[in-house]
């Protein structure tokens, strides 16, 4: 299945207004990556998690990868990584209802499930490349991401801690430190510690952290989604995201250190631009006044000169259950509430935008922005009596911060623009049907999942987009200065989604395999499990020493 690679600029989009950057490498780089696709496995599993998250195992050359439709971790051998194949399925029911991550470090593999009651406590699963059960523990409540430490003496679990449907029961989200014996077999509950937010309860915190569910504390709000660990080991990094935020873990004392707010993305600045309907008919990548909450899934980090970055995709998620619904239509939202007659970024819109729309009403229009998904949450005077600003879920991006937190540099409007140049007739495109601007209301391409590698001297970082699908690729050494490099969606257009023709849809979980664990000798691979299609894929990773003109 060909990969859509550097091609001109769509005439369509020139008539639009639209521009979008070539592929570009550094000036002091003296190669671009080459990505092919090397072969796929299907679990024949469609819109049922089939395949989410991917861990390898150098030795065995084995991915784990969690099938959560079937509660089963699938094992495929990756030996002819042009024809991976399904070796064996790990079954955990036994555990729990549901495996939602795995990692492998040196032929351990850890797996967490969460409880058949979700609310309830779940368990860590250690077992050996063979699947079998070595030793397990109990962590916390809807354990949703598992890693080791680089050195390999800890795992650290992302416990979620989402509210019952009802929002009768919340417990409180948490990072379990299981602290690792030398024989994995002597593990006991005593090695295990939970890092809590129960400090935080009573502190003043930063204005962009969202503490909003019904009768919460902070503790119970705040809800673990993904995890990064310094390359010393000693501290991690923890996605908080429908709070917006950022915790720092100090692993060894087993302790949050700090509470971030990630601040919110101004889509009235150049370079921000979104399109926020579905119902226009056409790409329409412009201002419009909405804050993005960035609302990070994956993250991962690196280190340049010496300091260490952080790197997320900002997917955007909220809170719906039938206890407490937070999303609104902004056509519905501002029916409900009125926007602040005398709102600053209104007024600036009105009088700066070129479309014409001069007023509320016209604002409101479904061909404009009255179908934009947004929250009730936030937003309000203080008084209550109006909305102030108006807060749409995550930034249809990817960012880098320092470890302050402080954003050195964010994608702006580059998502959308690409996709919409490579695959316009096809712009937001959902990943269940093959449509046109379905998603532009709604997160638009949805950055999900990110991992960062460094290839030939180079950092690079991969952002898997959820719905369009396919992995943005950038490089990233310079962490204030990135360049796109490669866009590639092994996605067929013209098949039917949820048959194998359609390719890969969905893209959730990816790494790299580095060069000297790959099961080709000196060459990396990229490995990207797909959620929707089921597909777990694997890519070459080339470099193109070809002279470029300047």
């Amino acid at each position: 299945m060909p990969f859509p690679f550097r091609r001109s600029l769509n005439p369509c989009l020139l008539a639009l207004g639209l521009s979008v950057a070539p592929p570009a490498v550094l000036a002091s780089s003296p190669f671009t990556l080459h990505i092919e696709p090397l072969g796929s496995y299907a679990s024949d599993i469609f819109d049922r998690s089939g395949a989410e998250i991917v861990a390898h195992d150098a030795k065995t050359q084995r991915l784990f990868v969690v099938n959560a439709f079937s509660g089963q971790v699938d094992v495929l051998d990756v030996r002819q990584p042009a024809m991976p194949s399904l070796l064996f399925s790990i079954d955990l029911s036994d555990y729990g209802s549901a495996v939602n991550s795995v990692d492998v470090h040196k032929g351990l593999v850890v797996a967490v499930v969460e409880n058949a009651v979700r609310t309830n406590p779940g368990r860590a699963l250690f077992l050996d490349v063979n699947g079998r059960v070595l030793a397990n523990v109990e962590v916390g409540a809807l354990p949703d991401m598992v890693t080791f430490t680089p050195d390999g003496k800890r795992v650290l679990v992302a416990n979620e801690g989402e509210p019952s449907d009802d929002y009768s029961t919340d417990p409180e989200g948490s990072v379990s430190i299981i602290d690792l014996p030398n024989n994995i077999r002597h593990l006991t509950q005593a090695r295990v510690r939970t890092a809590r937010f129960d400090k935080f309860n009573d502190a003043q915190l930063d204005a962009s952290i969202r503490i909003f569910g019904p009768g919460a504390t902070v503790a119970q709000d705040l809800e673990p989604e993904y995890i990064t660990v310094s390359k010393d080991s000693k501290t991690a990094w923890v996605t908080l995201q429908e709070s917006n935020a950022i915790a720092v873990l100090d692993i060894k004392s087993g302790k949050f250190t700090e509470l971030r707010g990630l601040g919110f993305k101004d889509h009235l600045l150049s370079g921000n631009e979104l399109d926020v309907s579905d119902r226009d008919d056409r790409i329409n990548i412009t201002n419009w006044p909405v804050l993005g909450i960035y609302q990070p899934d994956a993250i991962a980090s690196y280190e340049y000169r010496g300091n260490t970055y952080i790197v997320t995709a900002n997917e955007g998620d909220a809170r719906a259950y039938t206890g407490f619904n937070e999303e609104s239509r902004f056509r519905a939202l501002a029916g409900s509430k009125p926007v602040c007659p005398d709102s600053g970024r209104f007024n600036a819109f009105y009088a700066n935008n070129e479309m014409g729309i001069t007023n509320l009403s016209q604002l409101r229009d479904n061909a404009n922005m009255g179908r934009l998904t947004v929250t009730s949450a936030t937003g309000l005077r203080a008084d209550g009596s109006c909305y102030e600003d108006i807060y749409a879920f995550g930034a249809r991006s990817f960012s880098i911060w320092t470890t302050d937190l402080e954003q050195v540099y964010d994608s702006g409007a580059d998502y959308e623009r690409i996709t919409a140049e490579m695959f316009p007739d096809h712009f937001n495109s959902n990943h269940r049907e093959n449509s046109f601007d379905s998603r532009s209301d709604d997160k638009g391409p949805e950055p999900e999942g990110v991992t960062v590698a460094k290839l030939w001297g180079r950092t690079y970082a991969f952002v898997g987009l959820e719905r369009i699908g396919g992995v943005m690729v950038h490089d990233i050494t310079d962490p204030r200065a990135p360049v796109f490099v490669q866009y590639l969606n092994n996605r067929d257009f013209g098949a039917a989604p949820g048959t194998p023709e359609a390719g890969d849809l969905g893209a959730e979980g990816l790494m790299v395999i580095e060069a000297h664990k790959s099961p080709i000798p000196g060459v990396p691979l990229l490995a990207v499990a797909n959620e929707v299609s089921g597909t777990t894929s694997l890519f070459r990773i080339g470099r193109d020493l070809t002279p470029r003109n300047p």
